[in-house]
């Protein structure tokens, strides 16, 4: 069995909106076989939690130049664009 991939996952504050997120990213990954762990913190604080992270996932911009890949969606939120968003999410953790 595989380790489960980490995704980090940002918002303003690092409560309300992350986990909506997290939650909708956890049940999407569940369906399709992948075993993940979330993370949250608060968009400022992703350089300095990044390290051990496969993929993070923010509703806020982020800095440039992350050392891991990023998503930066309100996908999951209004629901536009969130099966897009998904598939490169699954793509990602897939690796």
């Amino acid at each position: 069995m595989t380790e489960p991939k980490k995704v980090l996952v940002a918002c303003g504050t690092g409560v309300a909106t992350s986990t909506v997120v997290a939650q909708a990213v956890q049940a999407a990954m569940q369906d399709r076989g992948i075993a993940i762990i979330t993370r949250q913190c608060k968009a400022s604080e992703v350089p300095g939690q990044i390290g051990d992270v496969d993929l993070v996932i923010s509703t806020t911009p982020l800095p440039k130049d992350l050392p891991r890949p990023a998503i930066v969606t309100l996908a999951f939120l209004t629901g536009i664009g969130k099966d897009r968003e998904l598939e490169k999410i699954t793509e990602i953790l897939s690796r």
